[in-house]
């Protein structure tokens, strides 16, 4: 029998490797976290400040960089090659150490039993990723419950909270807890599935384990013939639908803008008119707001917008709230 060749081994790795995701994108992007079957971090080849541009799907290994055109790939052996700039061979010896594989050390391994053992690998990640799916349609269902609880429970938003009061916006539909906690909703097909807790100090998280992917927060009422603003975050939600009375979805963050613009699209056609709010991340490499915000909208065959900046601006501001406040700034110290 013919030995495997390079190329074999490093797919074969590649394909173990897949057993190990999370474990591995642990280790080599410790800053990351879980969002669904991503895993979601900064890029840390570059000067990336927050996590939302670089994300690696835990099923298939496949990777991208939403600020970097040339920084993806289809494994997760390319994905430490990329961390590591070394070759794909080193960093599939690197794994097939890390996993006691032995499949580099086994230089007189049979092909046939190689290839029984990749099926029978591949088989048991099915079956795997089977259970995790099942496992996570309980946990969403869970935690939409915990919303909706969390929601009845609350009282509509003090107009005098200091989050509001930070971003310049009035309450809207957020509702608040004990202790000031504001209860951003996060809907999917109009369904309540999650919540986004905004603390007094602007310290916000999502309900653990919850739905975010393709998910969004509403703002006013979508109407034939409208046009829909879909933006990231929702302080700069608020700005657009108060200032323009049109409604608005906030994806949350850049990284599911596309998801929940192809939302949009599916579930109104071309009864609305799909406008994308863009980030303009000027201060962060390769500007991730406006690429996330270009993709979604060739995505869903929607326009783009992004904020127009005075020339005195500071480069740190890159949204539509930010722009809000600057202008009410400048007003007052004009006045």
């Amino acid at each position: 029998m013919s030995k495997p060749s390079t190329l074999d081994l490093i797919r074969q790795v590649a394909s173990h490797a897949l057993g190990s995701a999370e474990i591995l994108l642990l280790e080599w992007l410790p800053e990351g976290t879980r969002s669904g079957k991503e895993w979601v971090a900064r890029n840390t080849t570059r000067g990336d400040r927050h996590a939302g541009s670089f994300g690696v799907s835990i099923d298939s290994g496949r990777w991208n960089d939403f600020a970097d055109n040339a920084a993806h790939g289809g494994d997760l052996v390319s994905l430490l090659a990329y961390l590591r700039g070394c070759r794909q061979v080193e960093a599939a010896q690197e794994i097939d150490q890390r996993l006691s594989l032995g499949l580099f050390s086994s230089t007189n391994m049979d092909t046939q039993r190689l290839t029984k053992r990749i099926k029978a690998s591949e088989e048991a990640r099915r079956v795997a990723s089977q259970i995790e799916r099942e496992r996570l349609q309980k946990k969403h269902s869970d935690v939409a419950l915990q919303a909706a609880e969390l929601w009845r429970m609350a009282k509509p938003a003090d107009r005098q909270h200091n989050y509001l009061q930070a971003k310049g916006v009035q309450p809207l539909n957020l509702r608040q807890l004990s202790q000031g906690r504001l209860l951003v909703p996060l809907c999917c097909e109009g369904r309540l599935v999650n919540l986004q807790i905004i603390n007094a100090h602007g310290v916000k998280r999502f309900l653990a384990g919850g739905r975010v992917q393709s998910c969004y927060s509403p703002l006013g009422k979508i109407s034939d013939g409208c046009r829909l603003y879909i933006c990231e975050g929702w302080a700069t939600g608020a700005t657009l639908h108060i200032h323009t009375d049109s409604p608005v979805v906030c994806a949350m963050n850049a990284g599911n803008l596309k998801a929940v613009a192809m939302a949009m699209r599916e579930r109104y056609g071309q009864s609305v008119e799909l406008v994308i709010a863009g980030d303009d991340d000027r201060q962060t490499l390769g500007n991730p707001g406006r690429i996330a915000a270009n993709r979604a909208a060739n995505a869903a065959g929607a326009m783009v917008l992004f904020p127009e900046w005075p020339a005195d601006a500071h480069k740190d501001l890159s949204d539509f709230n930010d722009l809000h406040l600057w202008r009410s700034q400048h007003k007052k110290i004009q006045s």
